[in-house]
């Protein structure tokens, strides 16, 4: 991956959670998130995301 949960986190500011792998995907692309970052998002499992930890966990375990 060439981008950091940092940035990731930024895509998903404001994010309600929980979430799913979907709408974390939708919240993103509202909020103009960069190419990498949505790779990021989309090689995440499709879960239930509880919060903004949740998401971290996944992504630096990729």
């Amino acid at each position: 991956m060439e981008t950091s949960p940092i940035e990731v986190q930024k895509a998903l500011k404001d994010m309600d959670y929980p979430a799913s792998k979907e709408q974390l995907i939708q919240h993103a692309k509202k909020h103009e998130a960069n190419k990498k970052v949505m790779q990021v998002l989309e090689e995440l499992p499709d879960k239930q995301y509880e919060n903004a930890a949740d998401v971290s966990k996944e992504f630096k375990g990729m």
